[in-house]
């Protein structure tokens, strides 16, 4: 009995001295700044707090698709957008990949956070003016030309409530053109139910990689044919009731198909 009362306390110590490293680290950040590197240290601060958040809050990830994933070189990822948490997951699953968010300005004022992600070179984004949007979209294209980070977007450019999928925001794609990388749509379901499941069950989270679109294709269609192609994909990928039959298998043995 006392050892356990020692690993509990020793257990709360670590979370203690994580939370208080946390807060003096984002202490240095500017907060007003957009940074155009990606800081490996605060990024080991984002996967590791993701890396422990996601087990306490009960969320399983299942993972298709996963051979889609460029194993060199930058992308644009595409994806649904149906709860604060698919970015989460999502960043969790590709934490090699280092994604970096265009995201609403409002998520670079949570505090703590806000600064950390700012250090990994997310984006904020002006929905509301269009000159600043595509200051956005030429910085965005720039980080994946000089290789600091892969760009995560969502054309939908707000969640979906209801789960169905929005009408597309298409100047998005202009990213990849500008950068001639190619783009990596993502279909991600089960998000939605973590804030709601996670003090009664186990969430389970489906990403689905459902597409990789080469950039000679990418730099020959309009951005609007672009989005029409992945609309499609994205609208057929999530009607499926069912999980896919074929999950992505480690190539270490006693490893499950999931995170």
């Amino acid at each position: 009995m006392k050892y356990i009362l020692f690993i509990i306390l020793g257990i709360i110590g670590l979370v203690i001295a994580y939370i208080l490293l946390l807060a003096i680290s984002t202490r240095f950040v500017n907060a007003k700044k957009e940074y155009d590197t990606n800081s490996p240290y605060f990024r080991f601060l984002l996967a590791s707090s993701t890396a422990m958040a996601l087990p306490l809050l009960r969320v399983k990830i299942h993972i298709t698709g996963m051979e889609l994933v460029p194993k060199t070189g930058r992308f644009l990822l595409v994806g649904n957008h149906r709860s604060k948490f698919d970015s989460i997951v999502t960043w969790h699953v590709l934490r090699k990949q280092n994604i970096s968010y265009i995201s609403k300005p409002e998520n670079f004022k949570v505090p703590g956070y806000g600064r950390v992600i700012r250090k990994c070179a997310f984006l904020p984004i002006d929905r509301e003016n269009p000159r600043n949007a595509l200051k956005t979209i030429n910085k965005a294209a720039e980080l994946l030309k000089n290789d600091v980070v892969s760009i995560g977007v969502y054309p939908e450019g707000t969640r979906s409530h209801d789960g169905s999928l929005l009408p597309f925001r298409d100047g998005v794609f202009k990213i990849a053109q500008k950068a001639q990388v190619p783009i990596l749509v993502l279909a991600i379901r089960g998000a939605e139910n973590i804030c709601k499941n996670w003090y009664k069950r186990r969430t389970d989270v489906y990403v689905d990689f459902i597409d990789l679109i080469e950039p000679e294709k990418v730099c020959s269609l309009k951005t609007v044919q672009i989005g029409q192609i992945i609309h499609d994909e994205l609208s057929e990928a999530l009607a499926r009731d069912s999980e896919p039959s074929v999950r992505y298998r480690s190539d270490k043995p006693g490893v499950e198909n999931s995170l």
